[in-house]
């Protein structure tokens, strides 16, 4: 039976993470702009950090319209359906994991190795906000279902699904 004790708004933890995520990239960008992070920037090979920083903005955007836009992920919030599908298949939270990838591409731009630590961050900062509010949601709502695909797909790291 549902309980009506978990209330989940419908951007669930999306503007505190993504908000939090892109006040620390800024922070870390600026420091770095302004000399205060000098000591992990590398001097060769920043053109191999350019490229991954935007190839990983190109995946994140890519990996944000498939959980928004194709999957109608707020037509299905709202219908109060599970998406075990698409891009849902290799990830539970493509939208959260799209700003930390979009997040981690601008970081990569600085070439500095030591700001590469904040993509860590969002991972730590993402699982603890999940677990502790969507995710106690989900089970409550979803059951049985939910917790089978808990246990098939990924947090936040896309991936194969595990049978």
């Amino acid at each position: 039976m549902k309980s009506q004790e978990f209330k989940m708004l419908i951007f669930g933890v999306g503007p505190i993470y993504v908000i939090t995520c892109l006040i620390l990239t800024i922070a870390g960008i600026c420091l770095h702009l302004n000399g205060y992070i000098y000591q992990g920037e590398l001097s060769q090979g920043k053109i191999f950090f350019i490229i991954a920083g935007i190839f990983m903005i190109i995946l994140g955007i890519c990996l944000w319209i498939q959980a928004v836009i194709v999957q109608k992920i707020n037509k299905k919030v709202t219908e109060k359906k599970l998406i075990t599908t698409g891009v849902y298949s290799i990830v539970r939270n493509p939208v959260y994991s799209a700003f930390t990838i979009i997040f981690t591409g601008l970081l990569l731009f600085t070439a500095n190795y030591i700001l590469l630590i904040l993509p860590f961050v969002f991972w730590a900062f993402l699982t603890i906000l999940m677990k502790n509010t969507e995710e106690k949601w989900l089970k409550n709502e979803f059951g049985e279902e939910y917790e089978i695909y808990l246990k098939q797909v990924n947090r936040v790291i896309p991936w194969i699904k595990r049978k």
